[in-house]
């Protein structure tokens, strides 16, 4: 099974410089760099005939990635996505959660009805069905969370670190024992911004996700492998 980087050729609805960036930041976000099948290596030439595109504004967009932290380009090498350590992940999980705890402090009391209920839907979606779905919903509720802060500075911030740790998210979700856990903690939280609680909301958001950086640290044992 090919567990590369996973692209579709470009529509030329976007300034091409800033598309190909988005393209390729969605792609590497989404793979699993934690699995042993997924080949970290990104192959600049194969990257610009499957976007149909010339290899500069490719290698332009990779350096942008790599000032970003989500992969390396050695040189003489090549250009891989980062695979970060058990303490690198955890570490970044423990500034999200001090960053995400914020944002739900400051959204308590200024989120509308509309905002609540769709934060609840994102929060409460079922996995039964469809593992994936449920991982991309995990994802959204955290970042509605801190766009729901209304402090841009936080939010900026928030998504750097989110970006950072979101491979490692994307892996843990895979393990059906912590949804459960998890839809459970979300409903607490959007019960907790809607009923105005901002010291609760910010003790939930906190302690839900350092049981993530818990649950890496106990269970990921070959993560440096």
């Amino acid at each position: 099974m090919d567990a590369s980087i996973n692209l579709e050729p470009l529509r030329q609805t976007f300034t091409l410089k800033e598309r190909i960036y988005q393209v390729l930041r969605e792609a590497i976000l989404e793979m699993d760099v934690y699995s042993k099948n997924t080949d970290l290596r990104l192959d600049e030439r194969k990257i610009a005939q499957q976007l149909g595109i010339s290899r500069t504004p490719v290698r332009e967009a990779l350096v942008r990635l790599e000032n970003e932290n989500l992969i390396e380009i050695k040189s003489r090498i090549g250009v891989f996505v980062k695979k970060r350590s058990i303490d690198e992940v955890a570490e970044l999980v423990v500034v999200w959660a001090a960053i995400e705890s914020m944002a739900a402090r400051l959204a308590c009391g200024q989120v509308s009805q509309e905002e609540v209920e769709e934060l609840e839907l994102i929060g409460v979606k079922d996995s039964s069905e469809n593992q994936d779905v449920y991982s991309e919903a995990n994802i959204m509720f955290h970042r509605k969370i801190l766009e729901l802060s209304k402090c841009n500075m936080l939010k900026k911030i928030g998504e750097d670190i989110f970006a950072q740790i979101e491979p490692a998210r994307r892996h843990a979700m895979r393990d059906p024992t912590r949804t459960e856990q998890s839809i459970s903690d979300h409903a607490e939280i959007v019960d907790a911004i809607q009923s105005n609680q901002p010291e609760k909301a910010a003790n939930l958001v906190r302690e839900h996700t350092l049981r993530l950086e818990k649950y890496i640290r106990k269970t990921w044992k070959n993560l440096d492998t």
